[in-house]
């Protein structure tokens, strides 16, 4: 029923607590998928070891050439056997109800929408949820970019079903590791494509020191054609919400603001260059707002 899919880069030392999280699942209708990206570690004696144990579950394990988390996604999703595709990185773990509750949600879905999935909450812990959670209903059904609406904020813990994201690969850039995970979420909102989102903590997680999300704007600076691709999406997503745009257009910019002129950047999104220096002016004064007020 669920593929749970974890890319992993030189986790050796923390995938463990994930593993025996699956192992305590309630439900052990799924398989893990593990793609490592090139570990330079013992992530592969690790799975090595493992593999050799009886597990409850299917594990396939399977090694490429460093290619950055979208890469891994994309082969995982080849990979994958399961119903939905639970991506569940390596240095997370899951409550021991995960899977018990995302096969319940699946089965309540209606024919009322086109569905690309179903989500629950992460969690800093159990009781305590990252970002913010809808009050009231036991769930939403939104589509991706309608996330803001409903106070949808922060990381979730989203399982798309295989056969949607196999139509919705990620795009691959030569020399580029990164491209941001909502490129292909926001695809398939533009596609009328919902998800069910309920509030209950199922995934908890730990932002690292040498995790993505604190690489902060280097990675944007090495991923410049990703950086445009989700820009340009984010401008069509998005297209009635300034605030959006302005951040797309300057988050594109800033990641090539060494190398090209603000006439280049205007070109390659395909706006003036009035609205890239508007796009840069608003970023600043917020960054004024944000250092005054901290």
């Amino acid at each position: 029923m669920v593929t749970v899919f974890t890319p992993t880069y030189n986790r050796a030392y923390i995938i463990d607590k994930l593993y025996k999280s699956l192992l305590a699942q309630t439900d052990k209708n799924f398989e893990w998928v593990v793609v490592d990206d090139g570990s330079t570690d013992n992530t592969e004696k690790y799975f090595k070891e493992i593999l050799e144990q009886n597990s409850p579950f299917s594990i396939t394990y399977v090694r490429q050439s460093n290619g950055g988390k979208h890469r891994a996604i994309n082969r995982g999703v080849q990979l994958a056997r399961g119903e939905l595709f639970f991506i569940v990185d390596s240095d997370d773990y899951l409550l021991e109800d995960a899977i018990e509750k995302l096969i319940q949600w699946c089965n309540g879905l209606d024919n009322s929408k086109k569905w690309a999935g179903v989500s629950g909450a992460r969690g800093y812990s159990s009781e305590r949820c990252v970002g913010g959670v809808f009050d009231g209903a036991q769930y939403i059904d939104a589509k991706n970019s309608q996330r803001s609406k409903y106070n949808l904020y922060g990381d979730k813990a989203e399982a798309y079903f295989t056969e949607i994201l196999k139509k919705y690969p990620f795009p691959e850039f030569d020399g580029e590791n990164f491209i941001t995970e909502e490129v292909v979420w926001n695809a398939i909102a533009l596609d009328g494509y919902y998800l069910r989102w309920y509030k209950d903590i199922i995934y908890i997680c730990d932002y690292l020191e040498d995790g993505l999300t604190k690489s902060g704007n280097e990675k944007n600076i090495k991923n410049p054609q990703g950086v445009l691709y989700w820009a340009k999406l984010q401008m069509r997503v998005f297209s009635n919400n300034t605030k959006k745009k302005l951040r797309a257009v300057n988050t594109y910019y800033e990641s090539v603001q060494n190398k090209k002129s603000i006439k280049e950047a205007a070109s390659d999104l395909g706006v003036s260059k009035t609205y890239v220096r508007l796009a840069k002016f608003v970023a600043r004064i917020y960054r004024l707002l944000n250092k005054s007020r901290g």
